[in-house]
């Protein structure tokens, strides 16, 4: 499979990485975490089912899938070509209101 990445979630990268990088000061601390959520992300290609449904988190039917990567989620779908990164958050965010924007 194919991966492709969402504008918002390369946003959310570089969010990261900012965040690392000027607000903690510490730029090589920035460039591992990047690194390991691409690599984390890149391991879909192979093995495109291996995150967690987002139905287990939810009270309704979604397609969204995540995996962990150090204290980020993955958020992602998978459709017959491509898996599609949509979203890359903090763990400890809200993220079903981000990815629902108020909708659950």
């Amino acid at each position: 499979m194919k991966i492709r990445v969402a504008p918002i979630a390369l946003n959310d990268l570089m969010e990261i990485k900012r965040y690392i990088e000027k607000d903690l000061s510490n730029p090589i601390a920035a460039k591992n975490v990047i690194k390991g959520i691409i690599e984390d992300y890149s391991r879909l290609e192979s093995s495109p089912h291996m995150g967690t449904s987002l139905s287990t988190k939810v009270a309704f039917d979604t397609d969204y899938r995540f995996i962990v990567s150090g204290n980020y989620l993955i958020f992602y779908k998978v459709d017959e070509e491509y898996v599609s990164i949509y979203r890359i958050l903090y763990g400890r965010r809200d993220y079903l209101k981000i990815i629902f924007d108020d909708t659950y």
